[in-house]
């Protein structure tokens, strides 16, 4: 005779391995001041503006509180002054004097992928260098032509999958992501690019002057003379841009014809790399922002990594970093290397620049630069007084 069923509960209660589990313990009570996540309210009294919306940025979670953390840390290190930092005994004399003090500032490392120029970004960016935002400009090839090809002729839109390769290859045109740039723009680029390598040259073998990247893309700004070029400006207010890849692309393919016809034209990089380390050195703080991975990214750390670190860091790009590429790099890596201070609140925003860099810019450089009292602030500040000599 075979044994009858175990009985089936009919009550309300849970089966007896979930009760058992700890499915929902009682949690701690979070304190008063933790921030609560709340996002912006399109019915808020105040409507709808860019400034409220940016502001709900730091309560609405995700990558928009990195956003809002970004602006942040852009802002700090704007406002950083070595009066910040309290003088104490085995300090430089010179900077003892509070007054001193006040007008030291951080000097800003701005890097970015040549991408950035070819899109719209540019002008952001020029507007930056017109006005003296930045101090260091850090950049690839591309970075650096694509704006000059841009003084002769535009950039198209197009479609990231509208036509294949094949067919606008064919057709003579170019395609970056979902912009187009036809051959016939870098032909007038190339038109104006080689003879001026060819009297570099002549400065070369007459002067004995040999040019490094940044001091030809210097002499490049002046000779466009055109105000929508991000290097004009560059060039206009001293501030020097490091590229030291100049070679990959048109300007290394104008370089490679050039050794053809005369050979001996040379590029002088480790005149930059002493003069890009010695820009981080000689800076009581510094502040790096990075648009996009590689080359820009690791130059400009690389730098800082000669003074022990940058006080601040907002890195923008879309990188991971689990095949452990730099560009996809947390600060916490650089942190580990000295490239970033350890007292640093440094921020990586996963986006793509075209996306928030506009925010960033609108709700840091841009939101204050009109007024007069900021100007002069700025315009009397400098970034490095180093000890009197006897």
């Amino acid at each position: 005779m075979s044994s009858p069923p175990p009985p089936t509960s009919t009550g309300p209660s849970a089966p007896s391995a979930s009760a058992s589990a700890f499915v929902l313990g009682e949690s701690v009570e979070m304190p008063a001041s933790a921030p609560t996540c709340r996002g912006f309210d399109f019915e808020s009294p105040g409507g709808a503006s860019i400034p409220a919306i940016m502001g709900a940025m730091m309560s609405t979670g995700f990558q928009a509180t990195n956003l809002a953390l970004a602006v942040e840390e852009v802002r700090r290190m704007r406002r950083w002054r070595l009066s910040d930092v309290e003088w104490k005994e085995g300090d430089d004399e010179d900077l003892r004097a509070p007054a001193v003090r006040a007008k030291v500032r951080a000097r800003i490392f701005f890097s970015y992928t040549s991408n950035q120029i070819s899109c719209g970004q540019r002008e952001i960016i020029r507007f930056l260098a017109k006005h003296r935002m930045v101090d260091v400009i850090i950049t690839t090839a591309g970075g650096v032509e694509e704006d000059f090809v841009k003084c002769f002729r535009p950039t198209y839109m197009g479609s990231f999958h509208g036509r294949s390769g094949g067919e606008l290859r064919r057709e003579g045109l170019n395609r970056i992501g979902n912009l187009i740039v036809p051959n016939n723009n870098y032909c007038k680029f190339e038109d104006w690019c080689a003879p001026l390598i060819g009297r570099l040259h002549d400065e070369q073998e007459k002067e004995g002057k040999f040019w490094s990247p940044s001091a030809m893309i210097a002499r490049m700004g002046k000779e466009i003379d055109n105000e929508d070029s991000v290097y004009y400006w560059a060039q206009k207010n001293d501030i020097p841009v490091f590229c030291p890849a100049l070679t990959d692309g048109s300007i290394g393919d104008m370089l490679y014809f050039h050794s053809y016809k005369r050979s001996g034209f040379i590029l002088d990089i480790a005149r930059d790399i002493r003069l890009v380390n010695d820009c981080a050195v000689q800076s009581h703080a510094t502040g790096m922002i990075v648009l996009g991975g590689g080359l820009v990214k690791h130059h400009a750390c690389n730098a800082n990594l000669m003074r022990n670190g940058a006080d601040f860091a907002v890195f923008v790009n879309t990188g991971q970093e689990y095949d452990g590429s730099d560009s996809g790099a947390r600060p916490d890596e650089a942190i580990s290397w000295g490239k970033i201070k350890t007292t640093a609140a440094p921020v990586k925003l996963y986006a793509e620049a075209t996306l928030v860099f506009p925010w960033i810019v609108a709700e840091t450089f841009a939101k204050d630069f009109d007024k007069e009292a900021w100007k002069k602030e700025n315009d009397d500040t400098i970034l490095w007084m180093p000890p009197l000599k006897d």
